[in-house]
Order: structure tokens, then C-alpha cells, then sequence
């Protein structure tokens, strides 16, 4: 996308924002391979922003970089954030390396782990990344290479959790500082408790009007703090394309005579890459082949690994979260 269509997509949007009508559309990520479309109340993405901007205490004249795709709600957010807290708005078109032509830092930047993970490669624009006032990451997995990587940054540096449904993020946690940790905290308004599948659900009447229940396995603290542990579906997040495990599998049995088996791995660029299992005695390279071939370039493997035998729960199933242990070699 060209600077030029990012900020005519842009004013499209503030057309949209201040029309007459009480919502707007936006696209979900696409979870289950097809991106959605979804009505959302500009009421409580207000409502939304407000929740952000008091957390992390952005003010007036403040600057926030826009550099996320307008289709969905993390791109929408950072101008609803501006609009509502009078932010001034640094529009960059999506790419890999929204910091590059920047001389200086905005206060604000919402990224999702691969622009942060490229701009840390650039001497200049991990110079600017760390002048960043309030970094928040969101759109994928943070793996312990990138988070490392962001420990020492001076500024605060946070990791979200939300949703499209949620209207953006809901819960963050930092990254950097004495006040790191792998718990996510909720904002006031929000409340959270477990399934009885354990998988996390939320009430956030600010900014839904229903409570959610996810598909992320979770672990609730005494404080009320939470930590995702899963997905109970089997998706896969690689640099914010989320690849389902059933359909690369389905499409592979088409052109495999062989079993294979499709899992994720930590990336430190990417959050997560796709990784596939395949019995040791089988042709490596005519897997590749036909993977190369027949799969979207996204859905093709980043890793091969050879195993003794493909892991099977007792009833004959693909056994999940031992495939990914294998593929993150435990």
C-alpha cells in the first residue's frame, strides 16, 4: 500500500466516523481463515479509547503513530485514541518498517511484534523505537527473544490483549522495567473469570455488550491478574496472519500419500511460524515440494522436523500440545 492510498483510507474512515450513523464496519483478522465483517457502536470504541489513554495517561498535543492497517480495529483505535485525547496523528503506511522515515519519536505507537522486531535490526530506527514515550504490541505472540530484547528500553513497553470484539485491547501487561511480568492486568471496568473449559471469558461492559467467552486457555491470579497458557482451537499467529491448523492439514492430505502434522514454533520476528511433523523414514524434500506448490505462501512451513512417530492422543488424535513442545525441541 502506497503512503497515498493509506491516507486516502484514512479520510474515508473520518468520513465514516462523522457521518450520521452509530457504528461503523470493521474486519476481523480472520481466525478461522476468512476475515469477517462486524458492526461496532462508535460509542464504545469511544469508551475504548478512553480506557487507553487514561491507563497510559496520553494528553493533548501528544503524537501517535498510525501505522496499522484501517480495515480492522487496532488501525481504527489509534484514530479513535487521537480524535478523543486530541493526539496528533503520524499516518505511515503498513509496511515492515513504519519507524523509517521518521526523524523523531511520537509519544504514542501501537505495533504489532514484526514492525518492532524489523525496526530492532535498524541501528536509526531502533534509536527512534526506544524513544517511543508509550510502545504497546499487539496482533501476535511475543516470544522470549523479542521481549528480551525490549528489556532495558527507557520508556514503558506493553504487551495487549484483546479482540476484535473488544474493540482492541482490553488487558495489558509490561514488557520492560521493574514492573515486567507475563500477567496481563485487565482495565478496571473489565472483569474476567474461567469457563468451565478453562478458557478465559470477559465482561467489559464499556465496550461489549455481551460477556465473551474466548478460545485461549488462561490462568486467573489471586490478584485478579491472567496468563494465557493456549488456544483451544488450533490457530496460528505468524507476524498477525492467523493460520488455522485444520485447513493446511486438510489441504496437504490432498496431495501427501504420507501423515504429516501441522504446529507453530516461537519466532522472535514473526511471533510464531508454522512448523510441520513428519515420520523420520519419509522424503523431506518431497514434502517441501508439494507444500511449496500447493500451499499459500503463508501457510508454508518456516521448519521441517523428522520424528519417530507422529504424537497421537489415547482415542488416535493429532495430540496438539505435545507437537508443539516437539517443534519447540522439549
Amino acid at each position: 500500500m502506497t503512503q497515498q492510498e493509506f491516507l486516502q483510507d484514512l479520510e474515508t474512515f473520518l468520513e465514516e466516523w462523522q457521518n450520521n450513523e452509530p457504528t461503523v464496519w470493521v474486519h476481523t483478522s480472520g481466525s478461522t481463515g476468512i476475515p469477517k465483517p462486524l458492526q461496532v457502536e462508535k460509542g464504545r470504541m469511544m469508551a475504548s479509547a478512553r480506557l487507553t489513554c487514561q491507563f497510559l495517561g496520553l494528553k493533548e498535543g501528544d503524537t501517535a503513530l498510525l501505522c496499522m492497517p484501517l480495515q480492522y480495529i487496532a488501525g481504527k483505535m489509534v484514530v479513535v485514541r487521537s480524535l478523543i485525547a486530541g493526539l496528533k496523528l503520524i499516518p505511515v503506511a503498513p509496511c515492515g518498517h513504519p519507524l523509517k522515515e521518521l526523524k523523531e519519536a511520537p509519544t504514542f505507537a501501537a505495533m504489532i511484534p514484526m514492525q518492532v522486531y524489523n525496526s530492532l535490526q535498524v541501528p536509526q530506527e531502533k534509536h527512534i523505537l526506544r524513544q517511543i514515550k508509550h510502545l504497546i504490541i499487539g496482533g501476535g505472540a511475543i516470544d522470549t527473544t523479542l521481549a528480551n530484547e525490549l528489556k532495558d528500553f527507557p520508556n514503558p513497553v506493553w504487551s495487549t490483549y484483546g479482540m476484535t470484539e473488544t474493540l482492541s485491547h482490553i488487558a495489558l501487561r509490561r514488557l520492560n522495567g521493574q514492573e515486567a511480568s507475563e500477567w496481563y492486568t485487565p482495565f478496571d471496568s473489565v472483569r474476567i473469570r474461567l469457563s468451565d473449559e478453562g478458557t478465559l471469558m470477559i465482561h467489559a461492559p464499556n465496550v461489549c455488550s455481551e460477556e465473551l467467552t474466548t478460545n485461549d486457555i488462561a490462568e486467573i491470579n489471586e490478584e485478579g491478574k491472567f496468563r494465557i497458557l493456549g488456544r483451544k482451537d488450533n490457530t496460528i499467529n505468524s507476524g498477525g496472519v492467523k493460520i488455522q491448523i485444520e485447513q493446511v492439514e486438510t489441504l496437504l492430505r490432498e496431495h501427501l500419500s504420507i501423515p504429516v502434522q501441522i504446529t507453530a514454533a516461537p519466532d522472535a520476528k514473526f511471533g510464531e511460524i508454522v512448523v510441520i511433523l513428519y515420520n523420520k523414514v519419509e522424503d523431506e524434500k518431497e514434502i517441501k515440494a508439494v507444500c511449496e506448490e500447493k500451499l499459500p505462501p503463508y501457510w508454508q512451513p518456516k521448519r521441517y522436523i523428522p520424528v519417530e512417530e507422529l504424537p497421537l492422543t489415547g482415542t488416535g488424535k493429532p495430540d496438539r500440545a505435545t507437537a508443539r513442545r516437539m517443534a519447540r525441541g522439549e
